[in-house]
């Protein structure tokens, strides 16, 4: 089992197991954004998964802005770009950032790293984000 760094646990919700990535909603309410984690122990760059985990990934990249998209419609904000970073500065463990932006967010045409402050979800749209998020992605809601 590898260990999610804690600063995910701080930052975001669980969405659930993809076949290689733990699956996260960031909690901030001003974007819809998965963030994927692999399961591969040690892992800090893309290079360190093994080919089929790389294509492996960009498969749960693809449907996780096929996720991102469905949020972003169930909460009344249509996302006309996906934005894709890999980027680990600040948290080592790999992660995949899959952002909703439009041009009227928080943080267009910029990057949303270092715009503003997070805004916490109010709990009914967490709780459409989550299922939306879960339904698009295939993981099914907790018991």
């Amino acid at each position: 089992m590898v260990r999610i760094d804690p600063a995910f646990l701080a930052t975001s919700e669980a969405l659930g197991e993809l076949p290689l990535c733990h699956a996260r909603l960031q909690a901030d309410a001003r974007f819809p954004w998965i963030v994927l984690i692999p399961r591969v122990e040690g892992a800090r760059e893309l290079e360190d998964l093994d080919p089929g985990q790389r294509q492996a990934l960009m498969e749960e990249v693809l449907a996780a802005g096929a996720a991102v998209r469905r949020t972003g419609d169930a909460l009344g904000r249509q996302v006309t770009k996906l934005n894709v970073g890999q980027l680990g500065n600040v948290t080592p463990q790999l992660h995949i950032h899959v952002v909703g932006r439009r041009a009227d967010d928080a943080a267009w045409p910029g990057p949303v790293w270092g715009a503003g402050v997070a805004e916490p979800y109010e709990p009914e749209a967490l709780a459409t984000a989550m299922r939306a998020a879960r339904q698009a992605l295939g993981i099914a809601e907790p018991a």
